[in-house]
């Protein structure tokens, strides 16, 4: 396997995808995750913090190329990038898919969108569902959840209390938590109105509010019990907005095109009358919104090093999905997706090709860039693994791969598979394709194949050659290309088992 120099980081190029590693292997992905769960255990073995304090960060469509640490050029993100620096970046981590429900199930529960009941984004989980929170609040773990849920809106069946979250703050549904400055809040299920946003005064920002219940959750944590942290922000999907400090800066450093929202003689861009208010400079307020997050990710590692916690805390930080055009949004005109194609709702590199940064003071090497391809299905296997349950997250249905031993080892690599993203259109949404049409992906080694639905030809890409998939390589290589078309039916045959 090939290790990159950090060096090219530090002079502030982009990570680019590696030379692939070997051929496709025969082996069933059923053998392959029997086999990372055997490394798994050796892996906890080898580890000298067992049990690790767990905080996990997740923004909400933030593309790969919008930190500093991954190439972008004007946005500065100084505490996100010294995580990286110091821990290692996983420079093929993928999102569970290209829209928020799917991808956010597939962190939880460990499963691919093979296993899920749908791949659209209307999606939530089902009762009886069981989660990594599940899996560590049973392990002994204190566990809290703040800001976005928004894949499980029936209570005493599928909100986060049931699914392991044994506090939480934060929004219920998908739809709240589109708003920087919502008018109620959820704590413990308990619905807490939010006064200073009483009547469309916009004076509680969504993301100060969960950074602040996340801040108090650890300050209650004294290194009795690990504790399981789920930040989920809601930035920077629309609504598009910062508080003006954050945005300053960035004022006047793009080209803008000027957001009409329902102003004007006409309305402007991707659905207006969700998104009303117009935005003089959206790049610009973009960019405040990511630094908005990367000052909130240096709150909470400073509370981490006043409590003693740092060094015992494995952090992991990523997005859900790729950049949104919605309420102003210009991925292209940012560079969003960095050396990638494509953004949300495309299973192109840009769609799912994710920012994923782990640190761990106590064991992971600073400066590590991992080459091997993980996705969000890996999550639940690893820290199951790395909580002393190994081997229970597969009991719970998930079919993603431990990575406990390529975070403690930069020689260790994953059986080899095929990491797979299916992606349905679902009623109301014009930007998902045609309706009843499954997109489908999936990368096996160097190569990743896509097709717009089961009668479409395949499209194959060799991304070490061509990250952004620009060249078609299906004619050249016909075996290949019949290989996935196989996989590809037998991922739709594995859906439909649980629908």
């Amino acid at each position: 396997m090939t290790r990159k120099l950090f060096s090219a980081l530090l002079a502030g190029t982009l990570l680019t995808v590696p030379a692939f590693t070997s051929a496709q292997s025969e082996a069933t992905n059923a053998a392959a995750v029997a086999a990372a769960s055997h490394h798994a255990v050796s892996a906890v073995e080898m580890a000298r913090a067992a049990r690790p304090n767990v905080l996990f960060i997740l923004f909400d469509d933030m593309g790969y190329g919008q930190l500093g640490i991954t190439g972008h050029k004007i946005i500065k993100t100084p505490n996100i990038d010294k995580l990286a620096r110091d821990g290692m970046i996983f420079a093929n981590g993928y999102a569970g898919s290209t829209v928020c429900s799917p991808s956010r199930i597939s962190l939880m529960t460990g499963r691919d969108t093979s296993r899920l009941s749908s791949a659209g984004n209307s999606i939530t989980l089902r009762p009886g569902d069981k989660t990594v929170a599940n899996l560590l609040s049973d392990a002994g773990y204190n566990t809290g959840l703040f800001g976005k849920f928004g894949i499980g809106t029936t209570f005493g069946e599928t909100d986060p209390m049931v699914m392991g979250f044994q506090q939480w703050t934060g929004l219920l549904h998908n739809i709240e938590a589109h708003r920087q400055f919502p008018i109620l809040l959820f704590q413990n299920n308990m619905m807490i109105p939010i006064p200073e946003n009483r009547a469309g005064a916009r004076g509680a920002y969504a993301q100060r509010l969960f950074t602040d219940a996340a801040l108090g959750f650890l300050d209650e944590q004294d290194g009795d019990k690990p504790f399981f942290a789920f930040v989920s922000y809601t930035s920077p999907h629309s609504e598009m907005e910062a508080p003006e400090e954050f945005v300053a800066p960035y004022r006047g450093k793009f080209p803008e095109t000027p957001y009409n929202g329902l102003e004007g003689p006409t309305p402007a861009g991707q659905f207006p009358e969700y998104y009303p208010r117009p935005i003089d400079q959206p790049n610009a307020v973009q960019a405040g919104m990511i630094a908005a997050l990367d000052s909130y990710v240096g709150e909470l590692v400073a509370k981490l090093k006043e409590q003693g916690l740092a060094d015992d805390t494995l952090i992991f930080i990523t997005s859900d999905n790729g950049p949104h055009s919605e309420g102003g949004g210009d991925p292209i005109g940012i560079a969003a997706a960095g050396p990638f194609r494509g953004g949300k709702r495309d299973l192109t590199e840009g769609g799912i090709h994710m920012p994923f940064i782990a640190h761990w003071p106590s064991v992971i090497q600073a400066g590590r860039v991992e080459d091997e391809p993980v996705m969000f299905a890996d999550i639940m296997p690893t820290l199951g693994a790395l909580a002393g349950r190994p081997g229970a997250a597969e009991a719970m249905g998930a079919n993603g791969f431990s990575l406990a031993e390529l975070l403690i080892s930069d020689d260790a690599e994953l059986p080899e598979r095929m990491l797979y993203w299916a992606f349905s259109r679902q009623l109301g949404d014009p930007n998902s394709g045609v309706i009843g049409k499954v997109q489908q992906a999936g990368r096996v080694g160097d190569w990743k194949a896509m097709r717009l639905d089961g009668n479409s030809p395949i499209k194959l890409y060799n991304l070490a050659q061509d990250p952004g998939e620009a060249n078609d390589l299906a004619q050249q290589y016909p075996e290949i290309a019949a290989d996935f078309a196989a996989r590809f039916a037998a991922e739709l045959e594995e859906q439909a088992r649980y629908k």
